[in-house]
């Protein structure tokens, strides 16, 4: 939808579905871009019990909506609904969530006959680019589930995940923004190289975890 203002022409998109119930404009004195997605009461707080009071985790994110919810400016609360919210999103980050990220978010890195990289392994055999960037955007994923959890961090969500990470993160893997860089540049060209790259990214995430503390059973 394109709605002329005296100001000039701005775009609007309503009542999109794609991703929840979204609405978007771009201010047309400003060029800003806002975006507003709404939630149900009773689903955002089933998220938030699902995972700082049930400690469920997530293939990856899983504790962004809490960030979400803690990080948020009140515009309006008039009850204190969404305050009580915050507090419950941002209590100190409970052990047993973050065994459970870490439980759930590993094996499916190279762990199991049908992980990410035995994904991408097969996708390099039949030099098929596009599998390989989708499994290693999943792969990456749950990497840095871990990486938040390890440091009992909340998920800043999908974007500049490096850069929360070593701001925030006191606990990192060696040269980890060199192997990222390596995995991302590789992966493009569906190339054995990313194999290499993912194995000692993988490598180096192992060795951060067990000085940890975590047992991952390896021999």
């Amino acid at each position: 939808m394109l709605i002329e203002q005296s100001g000039g022409a701005i775009r609007v998109d309503l009542g999109l579905s794609y991703w929840g119930g979204v609405n978007v404009w771009i201010d047309a004195s400003t060029g800003i871009t806002v975006d507003c997605m709404y939630w149900d009461v009773r689903w955002i707080e089933g998220e938030i019990a699902r995972v700082m009071e049930a400690h469920q985790p997530s293939l990856g994110y899983s504790t962004s909506f809490c960030r979400t919810v803690m990080q948020s400016h009140v515009l309006y609360d008039p009850n204190g609904w969404f305050a009580a919210l915050q507090v419950r999103s941002g209590r100190e980050y409970p052990e047993p969530l973050r065994r459970n990220i870490v439980a759930q978010n590993h094996p499916v890195l190279r762990g199991l006959i049908t992980s990410y990289l035995h994904q991408i392994e097969s996708a390099v055999r039949r030099q098929d680019a596009v599998s390989v960037n989708h499994r290693v955007a999943a792969l990456l994923a749950s990497y840095f589930d871990i990486i938040f959890a390890l440091n009992r961090v909340l998920h800043p969500g999908e974007k500049r995940l490096l850069a929360f990470a070593q701001r925030e993160c006191a606990v990192l893997p060696t040269a980890m923004a060199e192997d990222v860089g390596c995995v991302l540049t590789e992966a493009g060209t569906a190339s054995g190289a990313v194999v290499t790259h993912i194995g000692r990214l993988l490598d180096r995430l192992d060795e951060a975890l067990e000085a940890a503390g975590f047992d991952l059973g390896r021999r």
